[in-house]
């Protein structure tokens, strides 16, 4: 262990602890209750730390300030998913990346936005220890900083009623992916304001959700047991097929590379 990453795992300890006594909040993980190890909080704040190296390297290669951050947080391989939420990094004025992303409050139906750094974003309960993000094309970087960095701006198509999910393409509840992916619609086109547009803009730019395909008793089970999970904002033609559309992080990665919005995915793994 270096002497710069043990001042860095001690704060993560101390974090650590602080995390145990609040509330839980999670997206793309398990909401069941584990203690945090030694061995998981050396893990995340190792893969944090080569993050941040990994991030600051890019930042003098090319200038960008702000990257799409990604993390595994559950095993959704049984839908060929690799990664379950994203957030948005950006390097502050101080020198540390921070993330600004969507969290639901477990158990319930509601998530809010949070600002953490690098070391709370996997500083979790992960089920794979690797990071994986995308830099936003040079066009959308200072726009985007700028959305980030700006309380009001950054909150403006939050929506609280959540929705792991939710339909891309209506506006009743909001998931995690989905916050992200409109903010970016509402830094690339100035005259975004309403989750509306976000979303035409998203279909104008050939988004296209991930299709999952859950039976009736799949999705009776999941609303049944499960706040943070609903289906009566998705098309009844859709819906009673089996076909769930929804924004995940996989979909988005597709989406900003062959949209040419952003370079290819850099992964980190431990």
């Amino acid at each position: 262990m270096t002497h710069l990453f043990l001042p860095r795992l001690l704060v993560g300890l101390a974090t650590a602890c602080a995390l145990l006594a609040a509330p839980a909040a999670q997206a793309g993980r398990s909401c069941e209750a584990k203690p945090l190890t030694a061995r998981g909080i050396e893990q995340g704040m190792n893969l944090a730390l080569r993050t941040s190296q990994a991030l600051d390297a890019e930042h003098a290669r090319s200038g960008a300030r702000v990257v799409v951050l990604a993390r595994a947080g559950q095993d959704l391989s049984q839908y060929q998913l690799r990664y379950s939420h994203l957030g948005w990094a950006y390097k502050t004025a101080e020198g540390p990346w921070r993330v600004l992303h969507k969290l639901n409050a477990c158990g319930t139906a509601e998530g809010s936005l949070y600002r953490q750094g690098l070391g709370e974003f996997f500083l979790d309960d992960l089920w794979r220890f690797e990071a994986a993000w995308m830099v936003p094309a040079p066009a959308l970087q200072a726009p985007l900083h700028a959305v980030l960095t700006d309380p009001a701006r950054s909150t403006a198509l939050h929506t609280r009623a959540y929705n792991m999910l939710s339909y891309p393409w209506a506006t009743r509840y909001q998931q995690s992916n989905q916050w992200a992916l409109e903010t970016l619609a509402s830094a690339a086109e100035p005259g975004v304001s309403s989750r509306e547009q976000a979303q035409a803009w998203l279909r104008f730019k050939g988004y296209q959700p991930t299709t999952l395909q859950l039976g009736a008793l799949t999705r009776l089970g999941a609303r049944v047991s499960s706040a943070h999970i609903a289906f009566d904002d998705h098309p009844n033609e859709k819906r009673f097929s089996d076909r769930i559309e929804t924004i995940t992080v996989d979909s988005v990665f597709d989406w900003l590379e062959r949209a040419r919005l952003a370079g290819p995915v850099q992964r980190l793994p431990t």
